[in-house]
């Protein structure tokens, strides 16, 4: 069997390649690392970082690449889209914040999300259960590790992201993935049992997405002339929901290093909890980069591929990515929701006309992950290769 998925590991790393192993035939357990690859396994970056003064040439991106060499911001950029979700749901501000969805989506691709009923003091302890793992010993962090024996990777657990080349530019990050849903199938070997609270939280905290996740995709759907229900329906009983917890260390040369290189989602829907003190996430709108400002328990939310190509490319999916700080360490946990990797990806058939026609394939979730990542991989957007 000829391998497609493997040159995604260069890529910047998204729910789908969690989905990705799960929908090819060979695990990606057995993709061993021989003694001659080291270089395959870098050094845990929160380890590295209290062992340098400069980032190593692996993590420098190329001078055109730098993040001070892209333009950030505008004179007066516009703010980032804000909806109220418990107007979005209300029976006499639905219209109007339904009208600002649509925008949002249409515009940036993603928004803020306020009054969203999860509690505050849930999001604050989730976090601080995250960075006090990241702060265990490495030992103890070790305990659930994505690499088998030291050799066998897998995308659940705790380290880097797979590395495929010697010449591959690394981001400044160590990530803890795990599959929350379907909950029968989560693998609790790579779920922390220090702190102890950590798994009883980031279930109740899954629950809450779940819950946030269903009324945005009705939401979506009605302000799109569909039926309420049309994208909540594409997802089974066994559509992958995976966390991500992101730890940025403190990196000596922001000017060269990305916590995360520019990207976009593949999925469905994103639902990011941000650090609420350190900034860092950026989005790309109209050529120019845009600083996501921090904002104590508001949610971000952003659409993935999928729902670029089930509305036609009526919504847009968001490029985006994250820069490192020199003083402050940073954290944030995406919570990815993705399909069945048998279902396939269309553009609704209510939305398309003699004068709108189909602009996107139809394909299948597992075909658009292995050339999702494989495009990624060269700097490309595999979502344009789908285009009619």
């Amino acid at each position: 069997m000829q391998i497609r998925c493997l040159p995604r590991s260069k890529c910047v790393p998204c729910a789908g390649s969690a989905q990705l192993q799960q929908a090819t035939d060979q695990p990606l357990t057995d993709r061993v690392i021989m003694a001659d690859e080291s270089w395959r396994i870098p050094m845990l970056v929160q380890e590295l970082a209290a062992k340098v003064q400069q980032p190593p040439s692996r993590y420098v991106q190329p001078e055109q690449y730098h993040p001070v060499s892209l333009l950030v911001g505008a004179e007066k950029p516009e703010p980032i889209p804000v909806i109220d979700l418990s107007r979005l749901l209300a029976a006499d501000g639905a219209d109007d914040e339904g009208s600002k969805l649509r925008f949002a989506l249409q515009s940036w691709g993603l928004f803020l999300v306020d009054n969203h009923e999860i509690e505050t003091s849930l999001m604050d302890d989730l976090i601080n259960a995250s960075r006090e793992f990241f702060h265990l010993p490495l030992e103890e962090k070790q305990k659930c590790s994505n690499l088998i024996d030291g050799k066998h990777f897998q995308v659940e657990g705790y380290g880097n992201d797979p590395v495929a080349s010697k010449d591959q530019t690394l981001d400044w990050l160590d990530r803890l993935h795990l599959r929350v849903e379907p909950e029968d199938e989560r693998n609790l070997v790579h779920w922390p049992e220090h702190p102890n609270s950590f798994r009883a939280l980031l279930h109740e905290y899954t629950l809450s997405c779940k819950r946030i996740k269903d009324c945005i995709l009705r939401a979506m759907a009605k302000s799109l002339g569909l039926n309420e229900d049309y994208i909540v329906s594409q997802f089974s009983n066994k559509a992958p929901s995976f966390a991500r917890f992101n730890y940025y260390p403190p990196c000596p040369r922001p000017d060269i290093v990305f916590g995360v290189k520019p990207h976009s989602d593949s999925g469905v829907l994103t639902i990011l909890l941000m650090d609420k003190d350190v900034g860092g996430l950026q989005v790309l709108r109209d050529g120019v980069w845009h600083n996501v400002p921090t904002n104590p328990h508001r949610l971000l939310i952003n659409i993935g591929d999928y729902v670029e190509i089930m509305s036609n490319g009526i919504f847009k999916s968001p490029v985006h990515r994250a820069v490192t700080n020199a003083g402050k360490e940073r954290i944030s946990l995406a919570m990815f929701h993705g399909l069945d990797p048998e279902k396939e990806i269309e553009p609704a058939t209510a939305l398309l006309h003699e004068k709108q026609p189909a602009r996107y394939r139809k394909i299948k979730a597992k075909e658009y992950l292995a050339g999702f990542y494989e495009h990624f991989c060269r700097g490309a957007r595999f979502i344009d290769s789908v285009k009619i």
